[in-house]
């Protein structure tokens, strides 16, 4: 768990948990406490009015505030795409994204790791490396900053800096924060994990749960193609990732999105839509067409519209469902592959 001034933060936990580490009495206080962070979203403990005086002012002495990070930069672009800076206790940074769409869904784009382990050569994120995982409170913390600042939030998508099941425990216990029924009580229908394709975690999921929604990063279905953008995909086949796919579908029966991000004369070959179609043949899922979106380090070239719609067409005609995810934040460096927070 992240620290505040060197204990744990408060963020990641449940009531009883809350009762156990700070010693309170009666155990309905930890009720309290936790009703007053995720149902009220109030972080200063001298508003917590029906909490004694004394055990405000006892939290606030040791914590401060129930937050244990700080917004430090924020950034706004014109089609309504947010992107805040989130400086952590240990002083390290990432970013957290809120997106709006055309039907005014807000959604909250978290992080799960400080940089990225798995180098995908078309994100800017894996140019950091892995600097370390989340814990379960700055993972839910993010949340909290956005809805804070900008208000209502529909859903959360698990998508920004990190691979989420390379760091399942604290990805669990954040999800289990979202959805406590004393806290925002958020359905699994509204929260969507994205993965590179982690087979192990994916398998965990579907024997373990939560029944989230589940997306993956496929980019290609042509194995070369994938091992050289993807440097994760040398270390399964994708026979066994649509296996996995599979197991995954038949524990939660919920329809996957495949993520495909398509760059220009790269991805979008006759042969790859042949190779996609293939893939998809015995699974349920949505494919997502996203244009790739440039990073001036990265040696890649933005699909043109007549690209995309030709590949598009192409998937419709071989009977796949798809969408299109139209660039949001590129403004301010906030869509798709784009995150990178400076240390």
């Amino acid at each position: 768990m992240s620290t505040i001034n060197g204990r744990d933060s408060l963020c990641a936990m449940p009531p009883e948990e809350l009762n156990a580490r700070l010693k309170l009495a009666p155990a309905f206080r930890g009720r309290q406490l936790f009703q007053w962070i995720h149902q009220r979203q109030t972080f200063d403990f001298q508003q917590m009015s029906n909490l004694p005086a004394e055990l405000r002012e006892k939290l606030a002495e040791n914590y401060g505030s129930a937050l244990s990070s700080e917004i430090v930069q924020s950034q706004s672009d014109s089609d309504g795409t947010v992107k805040v800076m989130i400086r952590l206790a240990d002083g390290k940074k990432i970013e957290s994204v809120l997106l709006n769409d055309e039907h005014g869904r807000r959604t909250a784009c978290l992080s799960s790791q400080v940089g990225c382990a798995l180098a995908c050569r078309f994100c800017k994120t894996g140019t950091m490396g892995l600097l370390r995982n989340l814990s379960a409170g700055e993972i839910v913390e993010q949340y909290y900053h956005l809805s804070l600042r900008y208000g209502r939030i529909d859903n959360i998508v698990f998508m920004g800096m990190g691979e989420p099941l390379q760091n399942l425990a604290a990805l669990r216990r954040a999800i289990e924060i979202f959805q406590n029924p004393q806290g925002l009580h958020m359905s699994p229908r509204r929260i969507t994990v994205s993965t590179s394709g982690i087979v192990s975690g994916i398998r965990q999921l579907a024997a373990e749960g939560p029944p989230v929604r589940l997306a993956v990063s496929l980019i290609s279905a042509d194995p070369k193609l994938r091992r050289d953008l993807m440097p994760v995909a040398g270390l399964v086949a994708l026979e066994e990732l649509q296996q996995a796919l599979l197991d995954y579908q038949r524990a939660h029966g919920k329809r996957i999105t495949l993520e495909y991000v398509l760059f220009h004369r790269k991805n979008s070959r006759p042969a790859d839509v042949e190779a996609l179609v293939d893939f998809v043949r015995p699974l349920n899922v949505l494919v997502n067409l996203i244009p790739w979106n440039r990073v001036a380090e990265l040696d890649f070239q933005e699909p043109g519209a007549r690209e995309i719609d030709d590949f598009a067409e192409k998937l419709t005609q071989a009977g796949i469902r798809l969408s299109r995810r139209y660039r949001r934040g590129r403004g301010i460096d906030g869509a798709c592959g784009q995150l990178a927070a400076p240390q």
